[in-house]
């Protein structure tokens, strides 16, 4: 299920979002209702953290704060601006500002693995396309943190662009791979170690010659523990890393003293890692 954010009406979505709510209720007359922007965002998270995107309606978020959906009109307009300020509030759990570290790999580090946090604790966040941003404080603080943790890799523009680009879907992908994981076994009602072992032995009947078709694949499972539901944050760590020495490729002057260690090995002019 794929929702796309900033569906809103444009001038009532950003008020909400960048804290100007009276502004939204122009022209409606009475007394102040008793609920408020702030809880009707919380609840709206507390739905879809419990229950999923497809439970996520104005009625379920009425009825979680013993309203009526009709009662919630007056503070957000919809659920399509709902969606914007969830995402958004939920991105608010990231820390904001500049955070001193010894080097940009780790800054990096440090927000990568934050983001990845953020979308495990919510991930039906990982079903809110970013075809269209949502261009609320709380987005655009986390890429501005981004920014500033690779100011000092001095990129041109064109590899700035493409590095942040790489950075925030590589934490998509693996926060949905490792969400996906984790929802498997409730959907299905088969735990991961009866699937796989179900699939593995009778794999092993089927082709007893896997080892000699698919050596590498073999080898690398045989390596890393095996089964892919094993990936996890070790995955993600590690996949993070490769990442980081690529971009630390194109860094200017900085290629080999950015990289991991085991990137930063003496080589001769004639070795193919020069080529």
């Amino acid at each position: 299920m794929t929702v796309y954010a900033g569906q809103g009406d444009p001038r009532r979505s950003l008020t909400l979002l960048w804290g100007a709510p009276e502004e939204v209720r122009t022209g409606r007359s009475g007394p102040k209702p008793g609920l408020s922007v702030d809880a009707i965002v919380s609840a709206g998270i507390a739905v879809a953290d419990a229950d999923g995107m497809a439970a996520l309606s104005m009625r379920a978020v009425g009825e979680r704060l013993g309203r009526t959906a009709m009662a919630l009109y007056t503070y957000v307009p919809g659920k399509a601006e709902l969606l914007d300020l969830m995402h958004d509030r939920a991105l608010a759990e990231l820390p904001g500002g500049a955070t001193a570290f010894d080097d940009w790999r780790a800054a990096v580090t440090n927000w990568a693995e934050q983001l990845y946090d953020c979308y495990l604790r919510h991930p039906w966040m990982l079903q809110v396309s970013q075809a269209r941003p949502v261009l609320g404080p709380a987005e655009l603080a986390a890429m501005e943190r981004l920014l500033t943790a690779l100011q000092p890799a001095a990129l041109s523009p064109e590899r700035l662009r493409g590095a942040v680009a790489a950075l925030w879907q590589f934490v998509r992908g693996t926060a949905a791979a490792t969400a996906d994981a984790r929802g498997a076994a409730a959907a299905t009602g088969i735990a991961d170690e009866d699937w796989w072992a179900a699939r593995s032995a009778r794999l092993a009947e089927l082709a007893p010659d896997f080892p000699e078709r698919f050596p590498l694949l073999t080898a690398l499972q045989s390596a890393t523990g095996g089964a892919p539901e094993d990936s996890g944050r070790e995955v993600f760590r590690t996949g993070l890393a490769v990442l980081l020495d690529g971009v630390a490729a194109g860094a200017p002057g900085q290629g080999a003293r950015d990289r991991a260690p085991d990137m930063a090995a003496d080589t001769t002019p004639d070795s193919p890692d020069t080529a």
